[in-house]
């Protein structure tokens, strides 16, 4: 018969028990990790469980732009300033019409006779403008500037739409990846929950410790959960700009991730659709304060008109000739120019300011960005060590008794919680690059 095992041994086989438990757990916990760690600190790859087309970010922008209702709209709109350029541009060709009557008629004259009966009629006319002081060619350039205007407001709905798909598709490669961390740290928690649980089968005593492994195991799960929700509300926000097939994998340009200068950036602003558009609005404005000065002025043109009267009282007649139009006074003449003019002004000082505002936005967005990945950056490094940490804390936890669970724990969940932060300086870096594109250029150009 084996001889029993003294008392004092008794806390020591137990404990002696426990250590290889969780290291038999452990070592399938790092088994399982080997496997999630191709993902690095999580944002190398991205999950492929989704349903979908391989899409590029720039063909998911482009669907995004053909789907669109308002770009469709404004399209319709610059197609409608065109035909209004187009029509004041043949203002000055020549016009024809031909008119025709057909009814009764009667003359009478005092004392002798009078005639009645039908009469059909039928005239033409042809004029056109000889001289109106550059009237015609001013309100040409009003509705081309205009026309313009509505082209690069277009320009501009497409970038909008463009910007906001590109931020949803980031959007939803963040919390994707984040999930991806979530779950790495609640299937670890639920490894050392599993070896502690056969730990508390032969030791009650540590029944405490089980219960903190199973509260930061249900947290894990609460932020994998959350996660889950909002990338399925951010798939929703999507679905309405590239549709119901979203692409299975987390587009993203290579260009994100890398930070243009600012004064390349402050150069491409006053050139952005937006500026254009106002520059062309206050262009338009010019012009049609010029219009309206000339309009002031003599206008001369030259008609030719003819005329054929057939039944009760046939005649014919015709006039070829100029017409002068000699503007001498009019009240309201000198308010419609000072306003017109006025109007110019304005919007060249909208414009003035909307490039001060969108250059001190950029700015201040570079420096969002820059902050961005230089955290990322930093956190890489805090990663590492948060790595070595946790693993050096499990090791004298399991070991040497040195460390208590709570302070496992804490590694495990600033560990992850750094991966977190570093999944989300990355995203934010990128999203604020994409502002910045915007804000620019824009994106679509840069996409291709």
């Amino acid at each position: 018969m084996k001889a029993p095992v003294p008392h004092r041994l008794l806390p020591v086989c137990t404990a002696m028990l426990a250590v290889f438990l969780v290291q038999s757990g452990h070592a399938r916990c790092i088994d399982e990790e080997n496997i999630e760690n191709r993902i690095g600190t999580g944002v190398e790859a991205v999950p492929t469980e989704a349903q979908g087309p391989r899409m590029t970010l720039p063909q998911l922008v482009h669907e995004a732009v053909r789907r669109s209702h308002a770009i469709g709209a404004a399209k319709l709109l610059a197609e409608a300033a065109q035909a209004d350029a187009d029509e004041a541009r043949v203002a000055k060709y020549p016009q024809a019409s031909l008119g025709a009557s057909f009814g009764g008629t009667g003359s009478s004259v005092e004392g002798g006779a009078s005639e009645s009966g039908s009469q059909t009629r039928a005239t033409l006319n042809l004029s056109a403008p000889l001289f109106d002081a550059g009237r015609n060619d001013r309100l040409t350039d009003w509705r081309r500037q205009l026309a313009e205007a509505a082209r690069l407001g277009e320009l501009s709905a497409e970038e909008q739409i463009g910007l906001q798909t590109v931020s949803l598709v980031l959007e939803r490669g963040r919390y994707r990846v984040q999930q991806q961390v979530y779950q790495q740290f609640s299937r670890k928690m639920g490894c050392l929950v599993q070896a502690l649980e056969t730990i508390v089968a032969a030791d009650k005593g540590r029944a405490s410790e089980l219960v903190q492994a199973r509260k930061t195991l249900q947290q894990a799960d609460l932020s994998l959960v959350q996660t889950a929700s909002t990338i399925k509300q951010t798939e929703v926000r999507l679905r309405r700009f590239v549709g119901d097939a979203l692409p299975a994998n987390d587009a993203i340009a290579t260009g994100l991730l890398k930070l243009p200068s600012l004064p390349e950036l402050m150069d491409e602003a006053e050139r952005s659709s937006d500026i254009a558009q106002l520059d062309a609005q206050a262009e338009a404005g010019d012009s049609y304060a010029r219009a309206v000065v000339a309009g002031q002025k003599p206008q001369v043109n030259w008609s030719v008109t003819g005329a054929k009267s057939k039944g009760v009282g046939s005649s014919s007649n015709w006039f070829a000739g100029v017409n002068v139009n000699v503007p001498i006074y009019n009240a309201g003449n000198d308010y419609s120019a000072r306003a017109a003019r006025k109007r110019a002004d304005a919007a060249r000082l909208q414009r003035a300011d909307a490039l001060e505002a969108r250059k001190f936005r950029m700015a201040e967005i570079y420096e969002q960005a820059n902050s961005a990945f230089d955290r990322a950056h930093r956190v890489t490094d805090i990663v590492r060590d948060s790595d070595r940490l946790r693993n050096f804390t499990l090791q004298q936890w399991q070991q040497l008794g040195r460390r208590s669970l709570f302070d496992v724990m804490g590694s495990e969940s600033e560990h992850y919680n750094l991966r977190v932060a570093y999944v989300n300086a990355l995203y934010d870096g990128q999203q604020a690059t994409a502002l910045l594109w915007s804000l620019g250029l824009g994106i679509l150009p840069r996409l291709q």
